[in-house]
């Protein structure tokens, strides 16, 4: 079966051209004209694409907001998303690559960039799927059973925090649930674990989503990570890193994956500047770690 590639772009020449080359590289190609009519198809399709390659510049829905929908669709948001763009100015890459696209061309592009792009993707989200089968093959034979890390009673020991860096003052604690915890500092441990991470990534790296699972062990915690940043004109190299953290008790690697889905919505939230509920989250993410798999 042929891989699908869904090419969305208002320049109705360009698309055509781009559907012939794809297809002549032996790709199904489905098109739309903007972001609305994108995801109108993608809603009725019974196939879901291998790639979403989409300009940005459209009527109606232009490709930010397509991808915002398509990453806080669970059934979508796992496709690769490539930005197809006139849109050629180093702010603009920047800007594209911070939403968290998988990749960013420009026009006018070299057909044999998009191929390799199109067929890195490809070849990248296939082997993470034998991967995965073979995990799950792997994991269903040994029927493994993980236990809870903590019990319901030491749910009111997992604190939920957030961290932003203050040019001035470093790690500043912005927001955390519960807000006082009887066993150890919430802002100390906050700052503790902005530290750890600069000095492992380095401050100029704690730009694109990632997650970490690490071992406090002053605290006697675990401590679930997960760092990333948006665009604010206002700090030093335009850019607020921030720094979502989980302490309990204990935390397995399984409970962490878990975690680290619930922190990816959070943090599309945050770099929308949209409200979310500190107490919600901290009451969905507790119960994972007393939830067996």
């Amino acid at each position: 079966m042929k891989p699908l590639i869904f090419a969305v772009d208002d320049n109705l020449v360009l698309l055509q051209n781009l559907r012939h080359l794809l297809e002549v590289k032996n790709y199904d190609v489905i098109t739309a004209v903007n972001g609305r009519e994108a995801l109108d198809l993608l809603s009725t399709m019974n196939k879901v694409p291998e790639i979403i390659i989409s300009d940005i510049i459209m009527p109606e829905l232009d490709g930010y907001d397509l991808f915002k929908a398509i990453s806080s669709n669970p059934v979508l948001n796992h496709i690769p998303f490539i930005f197809l763009s006139a849109r050629s100015a180093p702010e603009d890459v920047r800007f594209g690559k911070m939403l968290g696209v998988d990749d960013y061309l420009t026009k006018p592009f070299r057909i044999e960039d998009l191929l390799a792009v199109i067929e890195g993707k490809i070849s990248r989200n296939k082997n993470i799927k034998e991967i995965n089968q073979k995990l799950e093959v792997l994991l269903s034979s040994l029927k493994i059973n993980v236990v809870p890390s903590i019990s319901i009673e030491e749910k009111s020991h997992v604190v939920l925090l957030l961290v932003t860096w203050d040019d001035k003052i470093g790690p500043r604690l912005i927001n955390n649930f519960p807000e006082e915890s009887s066993s150890f500092s919430i802002e100390k441990v906050g700052q503790q674990l902005y530290h750890s991470i600069v000095s492992l990534y380095g401050y100029d790296n704690i730009t694109n989503a990632e997650g970490i699972l690490l071992n406090i062990e002053n605290f006697k915690r675990n401590g679930y990570i997960f760092f990333d940043s948006y665009l604010d004109e206002e700090v030093r190299g335009g850019e607020r890193r921030y720094m979502l953290g989980l302490v309990a008790p204990k935390i397995n690697y399984f409970e962490s994956l878990k975690i680290k889905e619930v922190f990816t919505e959070i943090s599309a939230k945050i770099k929308e500047k949209k409200d979310w509920d500190v107490k919600r989250y901290w009451d969905q993410l507790s119960t994972i770690l007393v939830s067996h798999f």
